[in-house]
């Protein structure tokens, strides 16, 4: 009886750990995770924060594919970087005034989200901007990025506490229709 008791505890442990495995995967990051800068329209924002009208800014757009997930369920993710910009007031034509109004902006950056695993595995963007600035223009001038640098960026799976630099882990975009 004995035998029996423990050959049936064996195989009960046995199939929680095998269902175990099978839910849950193995979760990795199938590549490193990309890193590329979407480049601005260079029209005037539509959103007019504290600094005033500001025209749009690059993009940080982190990619990546993640396996091994099992599949059901969601993954929770943080992208982070360190970004420094500069700012720089433009007239409406965005040209340069005879005035040079610059900021320099230096912060960690950040963004979270949410995403449904497909098939054991999710393949998703996360989007960053610049630290917005402070700078404030005369009239019929506005908030121009003159360039960001993001670097040490990185992608987090917080769900299974995966994290992985991308490629590159330094980004920088320099904005030549602005004054140099």
């Amino acid at each position: 009886m004995q035998k029996k008791t423990r050959t049936l505890w064996l195989l009960g442990v046995g199939l929680v750990v095998a269902t175990a495995a099978i839910a849950g995967g193995n979760p990795k990051f199938l590549r490193a995770p990309s890193a590329t800068i979407e480049s601005p329209t260079g029209k005037v924002a539509s959103k007019i924060d504290s600094a005033g009208p500001v025209v749009e800014g690059p993009v940080l757009v982190i990619g990546w594919t993640e396996t091994g997930l099992g599949n059901t369920g969601t993954i929770n993710y943080t992208a982070t970087a360190d970004a420094a910009a500069v700012y720089q007031c433009v007239n409406l034509g965005t040209n340069c005034p005879s005035a040079a109004n610059k900021q320099d902006v230096a912060a960690k950056v950040s963004t979270s989200a949410t995403f449904a695993i497909d098939n054991g595995r999710i393949s998703g963007e996360l989007r960053l901007e610049a630290p917005p600035p402070t700078l404030s223009c005369p009239g019929n001038q506005v908030v121009a990025v003159a360039s960001v640098v993001f670097t040490n960026i990185l992608l987090e799976d917080t769900t299974n506490h995966i994290s992985a630099a991308t490629k590159p882990s330094s980004i920088s975009y320099q904005n030549t229709a602005v004054c140099p």
